[in-house]
């Protein structure tokens, strides 16, 4: 059964699997200076890894506020989300019938990282400091170094919208 990417619309959809769709992050990546691995992937890849995105960004994000239907398959819409930025003539949070931006252009973020590798595998070498070999390998090992589930700049990007749960 093929993939089908059903894009949340901000109302809370059951069927909803992704926080944007390939149009959209083809838009985003026409002024992404880095963007060859999305524009080089194929439309099935992109939304594959749109899908993904969405799935461990709700998995490694506790937002804020709560869900603003019962029933709806994605952590947004959400209600009661503090928005840091929102103007004097606001309430002072994210409408609960729309996705912030910064929502979709991390996931979008994500989906390319996504397409160049896979950060919900453990990188070959990772957590190797030292290695010597003098008749026997010795290997020594820093727990320190881990690479993170969700990549950095994602993490930046969703910060004002809730509290990265993952550890590495």
């Amino acid at each position: 059964m093929a993939l089908v990417l059903v894009k949340e619309d901000g109302s809370g959809l059951a069927e909803a699997n992704a926080y944007a769709d390939r149009a959209e992050g083809d838009g985003y990546h026409e002024g992404h200076l880095y963007g060859t691995a999305w524009t080089g992937a194929t439309n099935g890849q992109k939304e594959a890894a749109l899908v993904m995105a969405t799935r461990v960004i709700d998995a490694c994000f506790q937002f804020g506020g709560r869900r603003a239907k019962v029933g709806q398959a994605l952590q947004w819409p959400r209600e009661g989300c503090v928005d840091p930025d929102a103007g004097e003539d606001s309430d002072g949070y994210f409408a609960s019938d729309a996705l912030p931006a910064a929502l979709r252009d991390a996931t979008i973020e994500f989906a390319r990282e996504l397409i160049k590798s896979d950060s919900t595998d453990a990188p070959v070498g990772q957590g190797i400091l030292q290695v010597s070999v003098t008749g026997a390998t010795h290997v020594i090992y820093d727990k320190r170094d881990t690479q993170p589930i969700v990549p950095k700049t994602v993490q930046v990007m969703l910060r004002r919208l809730g509290v990265y749960l993952a550890k590495g």
